[in-house]
């Protein structure tokens, strides 16, 4: 009798002594990088360059937020003053909680940064005892509680339920955890205020600042109100305003839509306990406006966003998110991608570094620059000798380098200066032909010549219908904008600016003219026309109407703002044409908006549908490679039945979908194809033939149908 044994046992696997490598970002960097002589250099200036325009916008962000964060702290002083007072009136408000009404606007990605400024501010100004809560984390009212308490205390809350599920928990531990009830709050704040109190008993208070510390108020914030149960909320404001003579609290609500949100979710019972003020934040558009004017229409950072590039990513915030965050982060993906794809890059820098880093450029390096669709278009306007010159000689190479950095320079000097002017003198126009934003403005001279546009001749005709009054401000603003410029070009063009409205305030004090007779002003050819004329003759005539119309003498302000628009528009086409036709503008300017697309927007379909199609591109195994484009016998289950899919029509038979599954199945096994038993279902193959097709339902491609039982209907079509 033949026996077998069973050895059971317990086996450990010690960790070895080496610690895996964990890759720092350089080396994230550096691996698969183009041109890898300057990976680190370039590695170097991109984490520079991004730290500047980092803190730049931080210091942005809390410029733009500190109106409305000072009107918040102004607010929290007051209701906390109020509760000082004795008269009636005072003592009536004390009764309601104070509630601040925060409409932030449905940039919801940009609400955390505002709210953490402001927790920031409450807590080193007015008040220690600062609690935010979002909705996800408070779905019940226990919930709620619990997580303001621990926020306030700064330990663990227990919950009845909770206490009945844990009872397995440690003795220390539930002796530091406290119970999930107002009283709790309560007591706690009372023991903490009269520590404080006695900390400094003898001390005179010399400010009303001082006298609400001794009782600071409870701030708790609610980032998202609208997300919040609408129940949980009102039995909260309930309990709470039981309280409200004991703990000195306040709200804030966080509103992205409307203030009528309150309205909706609290009724007039619940509403009339809160004394609510509101508080417009800047809006989304407003705030884009000014980090694309002080981030990217500048000299001081020396990367640049192409015209594509640029209108995705503000495509992105128009048609998706509204977030000034999510746009920054774009700014930063092109940032990367430029340093990682762009050996020339390392030109990107400051002016002084770049010319350093022409003269180092290796053979390599040369060689990109003659490949640069730029540098090839200034070759061919050069002459024969001077083009010999660039192509063979590396060091006169390098110095027409430098002086083609210093152009690009000096170029970017004019344009946004140019280009501020222009939009001072055409955002305010009827309809817009030029765009109200100057971002609108920025992308229409990133694509061509503005000059050249239809909207922009509209523009100057529109312009030289002003007023004398309204142009006159007009060209002041421009002036203000040229004097900060410190280009020579441009200080140039104040003082032409300058002395064009020098002569504007000398017409006031010019004596009018006497008008012309009026037998003169009244020769029309049409009054000489016959009663009876025809087609052509009236033709005839209003053409000569015209005629004299151009040639009547114009009058001294006409002459001098025709003057002053012959001015700004023989600036424009000196200083706005597009950055294509600067020589090296591919070391600066990051152009592939695909990439930026592909990264930002994805389309979770179309990257289904290839993982299905190809699915060596996600997996890199070599026995899953195709070159006619179907997909390997030893493909995941999946990506076999997607492929047999696309074969059928709308509706597919399940035993013949499942035959062809078990035929390519075998072959994977690698099995014997003239054998009876190739291609025969069995239960393993049934069971991974059940399983892909629901995970094909699951995905959207396929659903049942009641027409045919053993049928499915196949949902999308055109697959990649």
């Amino acid at each position: 009798m033949s026996t077998s044994s069973v050895s059971k046992g317990c086996f450990v696997f010690k960790p070895s002594a080496k610690k895996k490598k964990t890759l720092s970002l350089e080396d994230h960097f550096i691996h698969g990088c183009e041109g890898a002589d300057e990976s680190k250099t370039r590695f170097k200036l991109c984490q520079d360059l991004w730290d500047q325009i980092k803190t730049d916008n931080e210091l942005l962000q809390d410029e733009l937020n500190t109106k409305i964060l000072d009107s918040l702290l102004d607010f929290t002083r007051k209701c906390s003053s109020t509760r000082q007072h004795s008269d009636w009136a005072s003592h009536m408000r004390a009764s309601e909680i104070p509630t601040a009404a925060l409409v932030l606007g449905v940039n919801v990605p940009d609400h955390d940064m505002t709210f953490q400024s402001l927790s920031e501010l409450l807590r080193q100004s007015v008040t220690p005892h600062v609690a935010s809560v979002q909705a996800k984390e408070c779905r019940a009212l226990k919930h709620l509680i619990k997580r303001v308490l621990e926020r306030l205390l700064g330990t663990d809350v227990t919950v009845d339920d909770d206490e009945e599920e844990e009872t397995a928990q440690t003795s220390a531990l539930l002796h530091k955890s406290v119970h999930c009830s107002l009283n709790t709050l309560c007591d706690w704040y009372t023991m903490n205020t009269k520590k404080s109190y006695s900390l400094t008993p003898g001390k005179k208070r010399s400010s009303p600042v001082k006298d609400d510390l001794q009782q600071p108020p409870i701030v708790i914030i609610f980032k998202d109100l609208e997300a919040f149960n609408a129940r949980v909320l009102q039995d909260f404001i309930l309990i709470c305003s039981r309280y409200i003579e004991r703990l000195p609290l306040m709200f804030i609500f966080g509103i992205a839509t409307s203030p009528s949100t309150i309205q909706h979710m609290l009724p007039h019972s619940v509403s009339s306990l809160l004394c609510i003020e509101l508080f417009q934040s800047l809006s989304c558009t407003q705030h884009l406006a000014t980090v694309i004017d002080k981030l990217i229409l500048t000299t001081h950072f020396p990367f640049k966003l192409n015209g594509k590039v640029m209108q995705v990513l503000i495509s992105i915030f128009l048609y998706h998110d509204f977030s000034v965050r999510s746009f920054i982060k774009g700014v930063q993906l092109a940032l990367l991608e430029h340093f990682h794809s762009q050996p020339l890059s390392v030109l990107c820098c400051r002016k002084k570094e770049a010319l350093l880093n022409v003269m180092q450029l290796g053979h390599r390096d040369l060689e990109r620059i003659r490949q640069l669709p730029s540098f090839k278009r200034y070759i061919e306007k050069q002459e024969p000798q001077e083009q010999e010159h660039l192509l063979t000689d590396e060091t006169h190479l390098k110095e027409v380098c430098r002086r083609l950095i210093k152009d690009l320079r000096k170029y970017h000097k004019h344009y946004y200066p140019t280009l501020r002017c222009l939009h001072t003198l055409t955002s305010s126009l009827p309809r817009y032909p030029l765009g109200k934003q100057i971002r609108e403005l920025h992308l229409i001279c990133l694509e061509k010549n503005v000059w050249e546009n239809e909207e922009y001749q509209s523009a100057m005709k529109l312009l030289k219908m002003l007023a004398k009054d309204e142009l006159i401000s007009l060209l002041k603003k421009c002036a203000e904008i040229l004097q900060h410029s410190k280009s020579k070009n441009m200080k140039s063009a104040l003082l032409l600016l300058e002395a064009m409205l020098a002569k504007f305030k000398q017409l006031d004090t010019v004596v009018a003219e006497p008008p012309p007779p009026a037998e003169e002003s009244i020769t029309s050819p049409v009054k000489n026309l016959p009663k009876k004329t025809d087609l052509f003759q009236l033709q005839k005539a209003l053409l000569e109407m015209n005629e004299s119309r151009r040639s009547k003498k114009l009058s001294p302000f006409e002459v001098l703002r025709n003057e002053a628009l012959q001015f700004i528009d023989s600036l424009v086409q000196s200083h706005l044409s597009p950055p294509e036709s600067q020589t090296l503008y591919e070391v600066c300017y990051y152009s592939s908006s695909a990439t930026v697309r592909r990264h930002l927007n994805a389309a979770p379909r179309t990257s289904i549908q290839a993982a299905l199609n190809s699915p060596f591109y996600y997996l890199q195994n070599d026995r899953l490679k195709s070159e006619d484009g179907s997909v390997s016998n030893a493909a995941p289950d999946i990506c076999i039945v997607y492929k047999l899919h696309l074969e059928c029509g709308r509706l597919i038979n399940l035993f013949d979908w499942l035959e062809a599954f078990a035929t390519v199945v075998s072959g994977a096994e690698g099995n014997d194809p003239n054998s009876d038993s190739f291609g025969k279902v069995d239960d393993v193959k049934h069971a991974r033939f059940i399983r892909a097709v629901s995970e094909l339902e699951f995905l959207g491609f396929i659903k049942s149908t009641k027409q045919k039982t053993d049928h499915v209907a196949r949902i999308t079509w055109g697959g990649c």
